[in-house]
């Protein structure tokens, strides 16, 4: 028998993520929004907005999830490979996008954008019907280290609290580097 989704679990996951989210913009430092981050090619600034647009991603992730979570799972394995073949083209857009989209979704306007993608995750969250938590999708595994060949619903909704996590680790804000 599954193990039931600890959906108050993925909930809280989410606000953590928000609330962190807007205490780092509290935090930084005027000169630090343009320093660059440490084991990325973004400044502080680029890599807080790629950190807001990977919640963003899995509201498109989920789209996916209801489409190929329902198909053959051949399909959705070859749509998976077909995917990680394009990994470079995906590495390159991604690089290159949140560098322009950081331009836009700048230190101004990402909180609010991360508070809304939060709040539409948590709303998607609470409607998930078991079925669906029962399901599971094949996902281009090089795309991100937390990708896995193929994911329960459950961690497409953990997903983007441990690429957060990964990436939080790489900025160079004094604030938190200090705790």
């Amino acid at each position: 028998m599954a193990q039931p989704v600890e959906r108050d679990a993925l909930a809280a996951d989410l606000e953590r993520a928000r609330v962190d989210f807007h205490r780092l913009l509290a935090v930084t430092g005027e000169g630090e929004w343009a320093a660059p981050s440490s084991g990325t090619r973004w400044t502080n600034e680029e890599l807080l907005f790629h950190m807001v647009f990977g919640y963003m991603i899995v509201q498109k992730l989920l789209v996916l999830f209801r489409v190929f979570g329902r198909l053959p799972s051949d399909v959705g394995r070859a749509h998976a490979r077909m995917l990680d073949a394009a990994t470079g083209p995906f590495d390159w857009i991604n690089f290159h996008g949140t560098r322009v989209a950081a331009r836009v979704y700048n230190r101004h306007r990402m909180g609010a954008k991360m508070d809304r993608v939060i709040a539409s995750l948590q709303r998607s969250l609470q409607r998930e019907s078991d079925a669906n938590f029962a399901r599971a999708m094949a996902y281009p595994a090089r795309w991100d280290p937390y990708f896995r060949d193929s994911m329960p619903l459950a961690a497409i909704y953990t997903y983007p609290g441990q690429h957060y996590d990964h990436h939080r680790n790489q900025l160079t804000i004094t604030a938190i580097r200090e705790n």
